[in-house]
């Protein structure tokens, strides 16, 4: 059983850490958002995701088989991802740790937004799909759950971890201005690939 759970677990890894729409907002909310925001939106990326997989593995896998349903979250979760997209180009240099720490509203920002993007992810959803199928007859689906959770929050901290290592780079505001309209251009390529 321990090979089965080394497998879940690299296959949670490699689909959390591989580069998509959760990991730029990850690696945006670790340059720009003091300690608690990253972790909220890691928190809740991660719990959408777990919760993806457990709505997968108990029988939403078949809503996925129709092609009208799945175009819906696919150009939902689109138009959420290009308003991201926007906001993070158009963003104006931040304010001070301080002044973030003060603003819990954002925390709870970060939360829902990691919520949102992560379960309008057609990515994240295919994972989830794809894991279920291929560990249902090995595990049960409380521990897939538990290791994919676990591998979200370790893949998507990584990119949140990445951006805080950056921000004393980007301290000067044109660099700021510069990684925003950066990350905002990669998040639209983003919704252009998902789209295509």
């Amino acid at each position: 059983m321990n090979g089965v759970v080394i497998a879940m677990a690299i296959f949670g890894l490699v689909g959390a850490i591989t580069p998509g729409p959760v990991n730029v907002l990850a690696l945006r909310y670790g340059l720009h958002g003091g300690f608690a925001r990253p972790l909220g939106y890691v928190l809740g990326a991660s719990g959408s995701y777990g919760a993806l997989v457990w709505l997968t593995g108990v029988g939403a896998a078949p809503l996925l088989a129709y092609p009208a349903l799945t175009q819906l979250v696919r150009w939902i979760g689109a138009a959420y991802l290009a308003y991201l997209a926007w906001r993070i180009a158009t963003a104006p240099e931040t304010a001070s740790d301080e002044a973030l720490r003060h603003h819990t509203a954002s925390t709870w920002r970060a939360v829902v937004d990691g919520m949102l993007v992560q379960s309008l992810n057609p990515k994240a959803w295919l994972v989830a799909l794809s894991g279920v199928v291929l560990f249902s007859e090995h595990s049960s689906l409380e521990r897939f759950c538990t290791i994919s959770v676990i591998a979200c929050i370790a893949g998507v901290g990584c990119w949140a971890v990445a951006g805080r290592l950056l921000k004393a780079w980007l301290a000067p505001p044109h660099r700021q201005r510069l990684c925003n309209r950066l990350l905002g251009g990669v998040l639209g390529l983003t919704v252009l690939l998902m789209l295509s």
